[in-house]
């Protein structure tokens, strides 16, 4: 595991050095891309003034209490249509119509209902976790072989024992799946959201610095999202090896 992670740094370490070192072989505006070294500084600079963790701390706030919310909806909802197929047959029209629109489309109708600020930053963060969470549920619930049921039957086994030991425990590799899929998109509509409708939080802190043209610090803000998705995804990996300990062998 070690090495694994070792084998990760070296390939970070490679990116930052090959693009420091074209700074000194090709004439680069440092205006308009800043080298890995001022970045650096103003990483440095940002954390030193807590700017950045404050930003931070808003949108990861934001992010978790937005994606609880969808996976708190879209799990046993995904699971209830998986389970009775006629509804589920009624429910997926409207379902897939709504599942391609990007949660970016949202944000004018979430200013028009929720304001700006938090509210409304949830709704959209929901909006963007809550299918890829609810579609890989479906899918798992859907993909569950005739002959569990048959045999839950065979037993008679009740609704609530085989919603609950059989279809939830066959689907949860999809779940995770599903889950590590939509705390990707839960990053990407918080920024959204921010940028257009929030007065904190890394996406406002990004378009802050765009306005004074503060390139060094966007990127920073970047490194900063990417930092805290990276944690995230890992930290649901981690529960997932021990939610799914079979899954490892």
């Amino acid at each position: 595991m070690m090495y694994a992670m070792a084998k990760k740094i070296l390939v970070i370490l490679t990116v930052i050095l090959l693009w420091q070192s074209a700074y000194e072989i090709f004439p680069i505006n440092t205006h308009l891309i800043p080298p890995p070294t001022d970045i650096a500084l103003s990483f440095i600079d940002s954390l030193k003034t807590g700017e950045i963790i404050s930003h931070l701390l808003t949108s990861l706030g934001r992010v978790i209490i937005g994606f609880s919310i969808a996976a708190i909806v879209a799990i046993p909802a995904a699971l209830l249509l998986g389970y009775y197929e006629k509804i589920n047959a009624l429910v997926e029209p409207l379902i897939e119509v709504l599942r391609p629109i990007p949660p970016i489309a949202w944000i004018p109708i979430a200013i028009l209902l929720f304001g700006l600020g938090n509210d409304s930053a949830y709704f959209i963060i929901f909006l963007g976790s809550f299918f890829p969470i609810f579609t890989n549920t479906l899918f798992g619930a859907t993909s569950l072989p005739q002959i569990y049921k048959n045999t839950a039957l065979s037993f008679e086994v009740s609704r609530y024992a085989f919603f609950k030991d059989i279809l939830f425990y066959f689907s949860l590799p999809y779940i995770f799946t599903g889950l590590k899929i939509g705390i990707g998109m839960a990053w990407m509509s918080v920024i959204a959201a921010e940028l257009v409708g929030a007065q904190s939080g890394l996406g406002y802190f990004i378009q802050m610095n765009r306005v004074v043209s503060q390139i060094d610090k966007i990127i920073v803000g970047m490194i900063m999202i990417g930092i805290a998705g990276y944690v995230l995804n890992t930290s649901l990996s981690y529960a997932e090896k021990i939610a799914l300990p079979w899954k490892q062998k």
